[in-house]
């Protein structure tokens, strides 16, 4: 049995390892930095199994959580950054054509790094129990996402993706911070668990200020999982950054941000004064954040951007499991609609990315005839639109369907009911892909569509697994926390 922290040792240190050899390597291949980066994670992802947890959840003095959940998001997170990777070694050709260099891969090597530090932090943001590690946590994978969202230097879109993502994410962490300070100053801790225990005892005087403290933290959080009225940068930030990286941010990210989410409402849900304003807040960005994902979807052309603002209202989903949180199975299905959304929206971009290459765009015309030119992209894209749109027998359709559960069994009918509304519109915006690739004749420049083989297996894996999940959803909420 290894420590739970030596996970995040060995994150960090494959990426100083692949930072050194890209350094010294200049003969060899960037896309070996990336089948490295893949080989080491699943190490790490395959020791996750042999961790030891101790018996109280908490290590390092409280900062420091390793309970089930943070397990299966430490495993989450992995995922995650190796269907990243092998994402990004198809998106390659494109990267080494808007990434200036003399030597055809020069400046490339970092795009298969960078994601294995923000590996990293996702891995310590779900074992945060303290504000200072959130904090720390957060920015390592916010400047490193920075970074990757304006990669392709010579793209103005990727640039303008940067700027607008550097100075709305500048924006959030002040918010963050100051709230972090108003929290520190009501209770004087920083420690979850601590300030969960100082709760029972502050006056009811100061109960405003601590939430107007709490407010600021859920604006930046906000911004992190990309809820209304904070999900502005989402669409242009979505289109403009490296595609790989676009699917890095809405899962993993969104996922991460999640995390922290029910780990800094937990102590403030267990104080019956702050639950009904808390649940109150979040039942107005639920569905806020569903109305506007799902009305911005429907007259999209460009599947990036249509994924971006189906992204938000998924967003919505999510939030009705943590309005619902004080139902005992709320937690599972939050946990298990991020597991299914996962492999539905990386399922999306594995398709996404080759249709790019071959078409030369990605807008929803793109794909048209794609059945005629590639019948097994064209069927992966028809599994993965089904299961986000919700369509019965596959993951997708469980995960709303516990969600709506959660909501029901807390009396939030109204919001269930918006909810169900909600996912008639998203079938609306989903099958317009379908449409294109089924019944829109191909253009004459189109031509067959080149899958590599480490591209199919993970979309056979990920076909396999939403259609499995969503006739035997049990095979993954017997192992969700």
């Amino acid at each position: 049995m290894i420590p739970p922290f030596a996970l995040e040792i060995c994150v960090v240190s494959l990426g100083i390892f692949l930072l050194m050899a890209e350094s010294f390597s200049f003969k060899t291949s960037k896309v070996t930095l990336a089948h490295g980066a893949i080989f080491g994670l699943l190490c790490v992802f395959v020791l996750s199994f042999w961790t030891d947890l101790p018996a109280d959840g908490l290590q390092g003095s409280g900062f420091y959580v390793v309970d089930s959940l943070a397990m299966f998001f430490k495993r989450f997170a992995l995922l995650a950054t190796i269907l990243t990777l092998i994402l990004a070694i198809d998106y390659l050709p494109i990267v080494q054509r808007l990434v200036p260099g003399e030597r055809p891969e020069a400046g490339t090597g970092e795009f298969f790094i960078l994601p294995v530090f923000t590996c990293a932090g996702l891995m310590w943001m779900a074992s945060a129990a303290d504000f200072i590690m959130i904090f720390c946590a957060l920015e390592l994978v916010t400047i490193s996402l920075y970074i990757q969202v304006a990669y392709m230097r010579r793209s103005l879109a990727s640039l303008e993706a940067g700027t607008k993502f550097l100075i709305l994410g500048a924006l959030s962490t002040g918010f963050f911070v100051y709230g972090i300070t108003w929290i520190f100053g009501m209770t004087g801790e920083t420690g979850l668990n601590a300030i969960q225990k100082s709760l029972s005892v502050i006056p009811v005087a100061n109960h405003t200020a601590l939430l107007f403290g709490l407010g600021l933290v859920l604006v930046a959080i906000g911004f992190k999982i990309a809820a209304a009225p904070f999900q502005f940068w989402v669409p242009d930030v979505y289109q403009g950054a490296p595609t790989p990286i676009t699917a890095f941010l809405a899962v993993a990210s969104k996922a991460a941000g999640f995390v922290v989410l029910i780990r800094v409402l937990q102590p403030f849900f267990t104080v019956p004064a702050f639950q009904e304003k808390l649940t109150l807040a979040l039942v107005f960005l639920a569905a806020l954040t569903l109305l506007f994902g799902n009305l911005s979807a429907i007259p999209q052309t460009n599947f990036k951007r249509l994924l971006g603002y189906s992204s938000i209202a998924h967003a919505g989903y999510l939030l009705i499991g943590l309005a619902a949180i004080g139902d005992s199975f709320a937690g599972k299905a939050v946990v298990f609609y991020l597991g299914g959304y996962l492999v539905m929206t990386f399922l999306s971009f594995l398709v996404l990315v080759p249709v790019t290459k071959a078409a030369g765009g990605d807008d929803l015309a793109h794909f048209n005839g794609l059945a005629k030119r590639s019948p097994m992209l064209a069927f992966a894209m028809l599994v993965a639109a089904t299961s986000l749109a919700g369509v019965p027998f596959t993951i997708g359709f469980f995960g709303k369907f516990f969600i709506f559960e959660a909501a029901l069994n807390q009396g939030l009918y109204l919001l269930a009911v918006l909810g169900v509304i909600a996912v008639a519109s998203g079938f609306y915006y989903y099958f317009k892909v379908i449409r294109a690739m089924y019944w829109q004749p191909a253009g004459d420049e189109a031509g067959p569509v080149p899958v590599s083989p480490l591209s199919r297996m993970a979309i056979f894996a990920c076909v396999a697994a939403i259609l499995v999940l969503g006739v035997f959803p049990r095979f993954l909420t017997d192992l969700l926390p």
